[in-house]
């Protein structure tokens, strides 16, 4: 009898990446994301939970109306930034839960940017924080469930707030913490940890809807209001729900919380 939430099928997938050289033995790998077309947000019967924890339904209408976007290549960073690379590049690391392999957090997006500014002058590549356009692409990986990895997910796929089931996966520990980075299976574009583990900052301002957002791939970076940016991927504090490929959160530019970090692109 096959369980709900259980892994049914595992594919062997194949990545082009490259790997920029930070110094003293520190790398930071970039996967390219082949660009294409898909259906961005979600659609009104995937599952949301209703009213759970005092959030409203409504609050999820910010992932509609669904809109067909095209999009170029790109690469990605294949992790969140990890404390080792962050402490390489800016010579600090404001994380809580400390871990050269586990993702900075407690940086806010301007920390995320000046990061991206660093690297940029270290390459002599542009890099910067992915659009939110990007950055969904890049985790549905040719999907359209609601996670990469099928219709619900379990905490042996993600590391989020298990003490709470999406659909009909099961409940599991609630670890409480971030975890190191690639220690769950990756998508089929060879991404890691793109539910759960921190959130992620966008390039984005906050939209309440996706009435009059880009279609090609580009940053919404027009209307709303500047002092907000996008956050994706939902976090170990957070709920499934929050978890999913179109939840879509914001939040004050200039704040530091321990499950928000950041990957970056490279055009």
């Amino acid at each position: 009898m096959r369980i709900a939430g259980e892994i049914t099928n595992r594919d062997q997938q194949f990545a082009t990446y490259q790997r920029v050289d930070l110094g003293e033995g520190i790398g930071l790998d970039l996967v390219l994301v082949p660009g294409g077309s898909f259906i961005m947000g979600s659609p009104a019967h995937e599952p949301i939970l209703g009213n759970v924890s005092g959030y409203p339904r409504d609050l999820f209408n910010n992932e509609r109306p669904q809109h067909l976007v095209t999009l170029a290549d790109v690469w990605m960073g294949k992790y969140p930034v990890t404390q080792a690379q962050y402490q390489r590049l800016m010579g600090e690391n404001p994380s809580q839960f400390k871990g050269d392999n586990r993702p900075v957090e407690q940086v806010n997006w301007d920390e995320a940017m000046e990061f991206c500014d660093r690297l940029s002058d270290h390459t002599g590549q542009t890099h910067t924080l992915p659009s939110e356009v990007q950055w969904e692409y890049a985790c549905r990986a040719g999907t359209s469930t609601p996670f990469h990895h099928g219709e619900t997910t379990t905490p042996n796929l993600a590391n989020y707030g298990a003490d709470l089931a999406y659909g009909d996966g099961p409940t599991g520990i609630y670890r409480k913490t971030t975890t190191p980075v690639g220690s769950f299976p990756p998508n089929a574009f060879g991404l890691y940890d793109m539910h759960g583990n921190v959130w992620e900052w966008c390039l984005d301002l906050y939209h309440e809807n996706y009435e009059g957002a880009p279609t090609d791939g580009s940053a919404w970076v027009t209307g709303g209001d500047p002092d907000y940016r996008i956050i994706r991927g939902g976090s170990w504090y957070c709920y499934p729900h929050f978890c999913r490929s179109a939840s879509r959160d914001h939040d004050l530019r200039d704040v530091h919380l321990s499950n928000f970090g950041f990957r970056v692109v490279a055009s």
